[in-house]
């Protein structure tokens, strides 16, 4: 029931990253050099992306990219960057809370109910997380998502009794996983992200939340049995690089390569859900049972005032009540605006 993990499939991975950088960089005057837990693959259109940067910059600007975790998980390559050994990264929704806690307002848990609700409030708050991220050196060159998060398990989980029988992935010090969990009652194992598969294949967890591609990708599902009906929440990504580095690049190519990625992004929201989807079916085709749950029940009542109560619970500690307020304020209006609203679920 939680927290993601889909650094591994975060922004770069979005957007279609996933081919090897080509070792050269055709002697740009600047290059920035990102790192992504995202992994190779065999797409060509990173390249494609950096022919245009190098074209519509005149040769000022080239990525070198890090991939597959060669520079360490999120904590590792966010200490690199502050050491200047990096100048940006693709990052989940974890990585980017260590930045700025306030992000994870929109990875509240049963918070969206379908992808309408969170391109509404995530545009509604771009431009305040813009604020943030600059005010503490970064500069947010695109926004992304890894979709929405089921839970994954050995058995069905059918209740709270249940759900607290079960050993719970809980990643590193995830403080809004921990929220939620401390909500319910459960205790979770902490574990990097790595450590997850591993993990399962010797029973020191049996329980995880990872989006339907994530499992496919990770191979995670090939340890599981279950995925839940409904989503959990729905994860967030970014690419950054630090102001001191982008600040290095001319303003004119600035203006090129944010228009370059945005419509990268663009292209990547649309491919990635459609990723997600084709992902369900190939995890029912491998015997994953949806496990389904009436939402009238006293059991999902209590999870839905565990959300509640964990929202609350992180006031004051990543967000301010005017930001949660300003937050569930946006999606009320997408909800009014949009009465045929209704939520996801696995048919």
């Amino acid at each position: 029931m939680i927290r993601i993990v889909l650094a591994v499939i975060t922004v770069l991975a979005g957007m279609h990253f996933c081919s090897p950088a080509p070792a050269e960089t055709k002697n740009a005057k600047i290059v920035l050099k990102i790192a992504t837990l995202a992994p190779k693959a065999s797409a060509n259109s990173m390249d494609r992306f950096r022919e245009l940067v190098r074209e519509q910059t005149n040769n000022e600007v080239d990525f070198k990219v890090y991939y597959g975790g060669v520079q360490g998980d999120e904590d590792d390559m966010l200490r690199k960057i502050r050491f200047g050994q990096l100048d940006g990264a693709a990052f989940s929704g974890h990585g980017l809370g260590k930045i700025v806690p306030e992000v994870r307002v929109t990875e509240l848990p049963y918070l969206f109910w379908n992808y309408g609700e969170v391109s509404h409030v995530r545009k509604k708050l771009e431009n305040t997380m813009n604020r943030l991220f600059a005010e503490n050196g970064f500069f947010v060159m695109g926004w992304g998502e890894a979709g929405f998060v089921y839970s994954f398990s050995k058995v069905p989980v059918t209740s709270i009794e249940i759900a607290r029988q079960q050993k719970w992935w809980l990643w590193d010090d995830d403080p809004v996983a921990k929220a939620f969990y401390d909500a319910l009652g459960i205790s979770p194992i902490s574990l990097s992200l790595t450590d997850v598969l591993t993990s399962l294949n010797t029973r020191m967890i049996d329980t995880a939340g990872i989006t339907p591609y994530g499992a496919v990708a990770l191979r995670w599902y090939t340890r599981f049995q279950y995925m839940s009906e409904y989503p959990v929440m729905n994860a967030i990504a970014a690419m950054v690089v630090t102001q001191k580095s982008w600040e290095k690049v001319s303003p004119s190519s600035r203006e090129a390569i944010v228009r370059i990625i945005e419509e990268h992004f663009k292209d990547a929201g649309t491919a990635h859900r459609i990723a997600n989807e084709k992902s369900i079916q190939v995890l029912k085709s491998a015997g994953i049972s949806v496990v389904r749950v009436d939402l009238d029940t006293p059991e999902a009542k209590f999870v839905l005032d565990a959300s509640r109560k964990a929202r609350e619970a992180l006031v004051g500690k990543l967000y301010s009540r005017e930001l949660l307020d300003q937050t569930l304020a946006y999606l009320a209006e997408y909800r009014a605006e949009h009465p045929d609203s209704t939520i996801m679920k696995i048919e």
